[in-house]
């Protein structure tokens, strides 16, 4: 796909972010909406994946995280093709497949179950092992939140990752410097977050926006190239990007459109030109 048609399936992913939200009156906009751009070009360019087999045994694998932002990977998935779009108005109902936070076991194309923080970097480092240890050609992709990037947890998986020279995995770092209670640097500064994954032996490409698809593209190419070494992207992205009065504002952590910014929110994304 162009970059051209990849950022227009990632405005029909921000909509789907929206329209869940809105309809379970609760969830994770602001990280799903930083993260759009990146959830878009690893389900619809970067992984080798087919939504009629969803299990199929050479798929790449993706592991959210930073689960809470499960709005934006069902998003991803729906306009992917693994279930239907409309699916995505069922979110945290009871008796849906859509979760608050990802499910394995219920929802098609996921991976790993996830949610709390700081263990899905784990599982990926044991999916990536296993491929090598197995001679399979898949590769594994995780993407964490540069507030769960405080967990040890984390620190403990690179540290292994990067003695496993693991590198059929990709770690990507949303750094959109927000988490619940505010700026990362004032709650528990993860910073220099590139030399941190330098230090546990990662090849680390800083992607000065993480909104961009060319750098995007770029920064998963040069991974893809790098060997002997687990890779880190690092992507500096905005909060709540993509709706104006969502853009970096830590209220939009955790909480659901009403109404009223429902049709806002919508009205600027269907108004949004690509």
């Amino acid at each position: 796909m162009t970059d051209q048609e990849l950022k227009a399936k990632a405005l029909e992913v921000r909509k789907g972010i929206i329209e869940g939200t809105h309809a379970a009156k609760s969830g994770h906009p602001g990280g799903s909406l930083s993260a759009a751009e990146v959830f878009t070009y690893l389900y619809f360019e970067e992984m080798n994946i087919d939504p009629a087999d969803p299990k199929k045994a050479d798929r790449d694998r993706f592991v959210l995280s930073k689960g809470h932002t499960a709005p934006g990977l069902y998003s991803v998935l729906a306009n992917r093709g693994y279930f239907p779009v409309e699916d995505l108005k069922t979110l945290r109902h009871v008796g849906s497949h859509l979760q608050g936070h990802p499910c394995m076991t219920h929802t098609p194309g996921v991976d790993a179950s996830s949610g709390s923080l700081g263990q899905g970097i784990s599982v990926a480092a044991g999916m990536a092992l296993s491929a090598k240890l197995t001679n399979e050609s898949y590769r594994v992709y995780t993407l964490l939140g540069d507030g769960e990037i405080e967990e040890g947890q984390v620190w403990e998986a690179a540290m292994f990752a990067g003695n496993r020279k693991l590198d059929n995995l990709v770690v990507i770092v949303d750094n959109n410097n927000l988490q619940i209670d505010g700026p990362i640097t004032e709650v528990n500064s993860p910073y220099p977050i590139v030399d941190k994954w330098k230090a546990f032996n990662f090849h680390v490409i800083e992607v000065a926006d993480g909104n961009d698809m060319a750098q995007i593209r770029a920064a998963f190419d040069e991974a893809k190239n790098t060997k002997g070494q687990p890779s880190a992207i690092v992507m500096k992205t905005v909060k709540g990007k993509g709706i104006s009065f969502m853009e970096n504002q830590v209220g939009w952590h955790g909480k659901a459109p009403n109404d009223e910014e429902y049709q806002k929110a919508m009205d600027e994304l269907n108004n949004t030109e690509v």
